[in-house]
Order: structure tokens, then sequence, then C-alpha cells
């Protein structure tokens, strides 16, 4: 039987090696991007997209968008206004978008059910600091969607435990400076200044491997 699994990306480094991952793992590959309405979302998916295109796969199966607006819910937030976004001093826990994750598998997973895929597989990290993220949320949440669509779905994050240094390490080899992931950009630039271009610097400076991320400052 041919294997399939979808994979939820943004356009970090993360998805880069969780992609490349993934196609020697399974025969079918599907990448999912959703969209939340957040203001970094075009210029992710300028560069996701071109990302997508330099794997060059005949496992990897065409990027899917799917829409679940937040706005309405987020409101007057930094992630939709662009006002006060997290700085690059900033704690990791001042970047937290509620039920992020809660809403990405959800979407995915009915996605993945009508399509036959049983494995939904995310980028969360080593030292992520969110509920969300931890492996016992992704152990129940995987019983709770097998059960609402009765058919399995089982949630993996097989990049748990590396930080990101090492990620970079391990998908050196990769177009690593076509990956995005700035909270404040400009125009299809990272910004340099925001919480994630900072977690950026410092994983490639960690890492050792030359960052060659075209920043604006």
């Amino acid at each position: 039987m041919t294997s399939s699994a979808c994979v939820l990306v943004s356009g970090g480094v993360e998805s880069a090696v969780l992609l490349s991952d993934a196609l020697h793992r399974y025969d079918r590959v599907t990448p999912l991007y959703i969209r939340n309405g957040l203001r970094w979302e075009n210029a992710e998916l300028f560069h996701l997209k071109k990302l997508i295109r330099s794997f060059r796969s005949p496992g990897m199966a065409p990027l899917e968008i799917l829409e679940l607006p937040m706005s309405d819910v987020y409101g007057k937030h930094w992630s939709t206004t662009g006002s006060s976004v997290p700085g690059f001093t900033s704690p990791d826990e001042a970047v937290y978008l509620p039920g992020r994750n809660v809403l990405f598998l959800a979407k995915s997973a009915c996605f993945a059910a009508l399509g036959g895929a049983t494995v939904i597989e995310i980028g969360v990290l080593k030292h992520n600091p969110f509920a969300d993220s931890a492996k016992s949320f992704f152990k129940k949440m995987s019983g709770a969607l097998s059960q609402a669509l009765s058919q399995p779905i089982q949630i993996l994050a097989p990049l748990q435990k590396f930080n990101k240094s090492e990620i970079i390490l391990k998908g050196r080899q990769l177009p690593l400076w076509l990956t995005f992931s700035c909270i404040n950009p400009k125009r299809y630039l990272h910004c340099g200044r925001c919480n994630k271009c900072a977690e950026r610097k410092r994983a490639f400076l960690g890492a050792g491997v030359e960052d060659k991320t075209k920043y604006k400052r």
C-alpha cells in the first residue's frame, strides 16, 4: 500500500528539513499551509513556494493552502496589526498565538481524512515552551481526532528532539536561504529586528553555518 502524509509547513528551516525527511519516509507527501490572516503570511508563502519548487521530487504533492481566518478572534493582536511586534530581545513566550496548533491540527486532520492520509507531521522543536506543542498534547489530539473522524489520525513531531541550530546542521545541504521566519516582514524581506529574526540569527551562529538570509537591517 502506498504511504502518504500531510506535512504542516510555514516557511522556516524546520519546514525545509521536515519536508526533506518526510520524502524519505513516505511515498507521497502533501505540504499544508494554513492561512489565519496574519500579517506575515503573504511574504511567508512567497518564500515557501520557492522552497517547495526547489525539491523537485516526484513524491511531493502540490502545496495545499487552507483557509482558517482568526482576525475575528485575535482582534487587534500584534500578529494582525503589526503594532508592538515582539522585538529582538523578547522571550519566546512573547510570540504565543492562542490555540495555533489546535487550529492547525483540526483543519489538517479534516483534509487528511478526506484525502485518505492517516499521518500529519508538524515541525515542533525541542524546548518549545507552549502547552500545545507537548508530546502529551499531540498524543491526546491524535486520539480525539481519530475518534471524531472515525479513522486513524496520527500526529507526529519528528524534530522534537532537536533545537534550531541542530536543525540547521541537519539541513545544511538544503537551500535554507529560501526559508522565511520573520513576524514583521519588510515587503518580502526579513526585518532583522523581531523575535523570530533574532532566533534565526542565533541558530545559524550556533550551528556555525553561514546565514545567507537577506535582512532589511
